[in-house]
């Protein structure tokens, strides 16, 4: 099984430096995760590398859905939203663990764009296009009078009523960390801190790249027959002037309170026009996002404009919150790869994915979505078969359950799970959340709990992680700095305000398990 296999991830640099490969996949997000992982289930000898921790750049700051795109049927690209709910069905399927229904409100107000009669056809069209097996019920709608009743936050001026409907919510950077997992159980070598300083090429095309170790500051060159540069926004560094056009779009999140008894989120109508979300998510709120093109992927912060916009959006929809940027505890940025098509609107950019090969077997991804990047890895590594001119066996991706999946009903799993934790002390909240995020490797965090009862400890009085998983992600999942375990092993440091009452205990821990490891 795959499971066996998965973890503890294995820096295995020697294996780089030593051997031939067919494929190198750089940039270590959830593309080149998918990419890893379904050339490895295919038979190819796989490299996956990362500059910096797996899925620290857009793969960890996303929304947390996987979703079809409700918004994309406004701009009539009903492939893309049928491919992502086709997707939302599969990924849901393979791990249960970590992507979970959530029902989304959305409210209605009486304007020039609002007709409940047209809404109400998109949201038909919507249950339509994801067929059947879905994990979440068809929409419904509701009346002005009960839509106050359940949320009476929302602003009653000129509101008609609203809808309800179904997506799903996940963790990203723990979804790209056990995608890295299973790529390494079919067989890829994979490593963090190992940068692509630079292509290597002859008469013929790509034949590798030269590689710096971050941790030993060691160079050396990889051999392999294909390249995928799966870097994002970052892949164009690489190619100079040879990388295909694109635009790098901005967006930013806000962390805010939580919002008592909500368990539903919210899709909202910007001043402007744009959509953006209202989440429920570890106990706090996500809201999101902006769309701002920049230029330099590295300069992508949250600004004091964007904060004012999206609070502005809460004001407008959710009134009775009284959300002000004071409440706000945190806020990320992460930076996409569109295609460079001539518009002004930003949300009317294309999210379709295409497949570049700027030079002979090197395969560049643009565009796409989270939630479609399983099934779009298998179109990238189809076109590696054909850089190779060799026959691509199917892709087999889907039929595989994701390490931490449990082989059984997903509900009552997870009830005896978190009856188990409970056993060792483990408060219900964070057993929750515990198999949400490690699935059945919740047996790892057991054996750290029976190694010492203070495990079971929160990190954050406010928040459900524990000390078990701070020194999991420093021996199994390849963290190697706070950084690593606080905002990516578990969103801690996105979640909490920064303070030493939490953050010294969890660093000291850190460092006695790094120590563990020389």
């Amino acid at each position: 099984m795959l499971e066996n296999n998965a973890f503890p991830l294995v820096r295995n640099t020697e294996a780089l430096r030593k051997r031939r490969f067919d494929l190198l996949v750089i940039g270590g997000g959830i593309y080149g995760a998918w990419t890893a992982y379904d050339a490895a289930l295919r038979g190819l000898s796989v490299a996956l590398i990362e500059k910096n921790d797996w899925g620290s750049g857009t793969s960890s700051a996303s929304s947390k859905l996987i979703h079809g795109g409700l918004r994309y049927l406004e701009h009539y690209e009903f492939s893309l939203v049928r491919h992502a709910l086709k997707e939302r069905r599969t990924l849901s399927r393979i791990a249960p663990h970590l992507v979970r229904p959530l029902n989304f409100i959305l409210p209605v107000w009486d304007g020039p764009r609002a007709s409940m009669l047209m809404l109400s056809a998109g949201l038909t069209l919507y249950d339509l296009l994801a067929a059947g097996g879905q994990p979440v019920p068809r929409h419904r709608r509701y009346k002005r009078a009960e839509l106050l009743a359940d949320y009476p936050y929302i602003d009653p001026e000129r509101l008609l009523g609203g809808f309800r409907y179904g997506d799903c919510q996940e963790d990203d950077a723990r979804m790209t960390l056990t995608v890295v997992a299973a790529a390494q159980a079919a067989g890829a070598v994979v490593a963090n801190r190992i940068n692509a300083e630079s292509l290597l090429d002859d008469d013929t095309g790509v034949t590798g790249a030269r590689l710096v170790d971050g941790v030993t500051g060691e160079t050396f060159d990889l051999e392999s027959s294909a390249v995928v540069n799966a870097a994002g926004p970052w892949a164009s560094k690489l190619l100079g002037t040879d990388a295909p056009r694109v635009k790098l779009i901005k967006g930013t999140h806000l962390i805010l309170p939580a919002i008592a008894g909500q368990r539903e989120a919210f899709l909202l109508t910007a001043t402007d026009g744009r959509v953006f979300f209202v989440i429920p998510w570890y106990g706090r709120t996500l809201v999101g996002t902006t769309e701002q093109q920049i230029t330099d992927p590295s300069q992508a912060t949250p600004t004091t404009e964007e904060i004012s916009y999206l609070i502005a959006g809460v004001k407008s929809g959710l009134p009775g919150l009284g959300w002000s940027e004071k409440d706000v505890i945190g806020a990320f940025s992460g930076v996409r790869t569109l295609q460079d098509e001539d518009t002004g609107d930003l949300s009317a950019v294309s999210r379709e994915f295409v497949i570049t090969e700027p030079r002979p077997r090197l395969i560049m991804p643009i565009g796409g979505k989270y939630t479609t990047s399983r099934c779009d890895a298998v179109d990238i590594v189809d076109r590696v078969y054909k850089a190779l001119q060799r026959k691509a066996p199917p892709s087999q991706t889907h039929k595989h359950l994701l390490p931490g999946a449990p082989n059984a009903p997903f509900e009552q799993w997870q009830s005896e799970t978190m009856k188990a934790l409970g056993h060792y002390g483990v408060d219900a909240e964070s057993a929750q959340w515990l198999a949400l995020r490690h699935g059945t490797r919740v047996s790892r965090i057991e054996s750290l709990l029976q190694e010492s009862p203070a495990m079971r400890e929160r990190i954050h009085p406010n928040l459900p992680f524990i000390q078990a998983e701070a020194a999991l992600a420093v021996r199994e999942e390849m963290a190697r700095s706070p950084e690593d375990v606080l905002r990516r092993r578990m969103p801690l440091s996105l979640l909490a305000q920064d303070s030493p009452d939490w953050r010294n205990a969890v660093e000291t821990l850190i460092a006695t398990e790094m120590l563990r490891l020389v």
